[in-house]
């Protein structure tokens, strides 16, 4: 069953997701979300598989969640459009493996696909 993971080269912990991923013999498909941000509805299907609301896949600690989304009451379909259009607020890594999926925070997390 293929595992793919989104991922964000330059954060720590996507990258020791990865690591994990390699250590049990797993090469996932990798997603740059940054580069090629996941749609609305990828990202509908992502909230899915991880049994939880889309707010709770937002950074709240960035600078752009702070300035312009901190004290909005949103809905998910609200959320769903503003992470499309702004992937750096997706929180990394999300790892899926078939119809289950968990974010590497901590990385180790991601063992309990495999």
């Amino acid at each position: 069953m293929p595992v793919t993971i989104y991922h964000n080269p330059r954060c720590s912990k996507s990258r020791a997701a990865l690591a994990i991923l390699a250590q049990h013999g797993i090469e996932p498909i990798v997603v740059e979300y940054l580069k090629n941000p996941p749609s609305r509805d990828e990202l509908r299907t992502i909230v899915g598989k991880l049994g939880i609301k889309a707010e709770q896949i937002v950074r709240k600690g960035a600078d752009l969640y702070k300035e312009r989304f901190a004290d909005e009451p949103l809905s998910d379909e609200q959320w769903l459009g503003i992470l499309a259009s702004n992937p750096i607020l997706i929180e990394r890594p999300i790892v899926i493996r078939g119809d289950r999926a968990v974010i590497g925070r901590p990385p180790e997390k991601v063992s309990s696909l495999l």
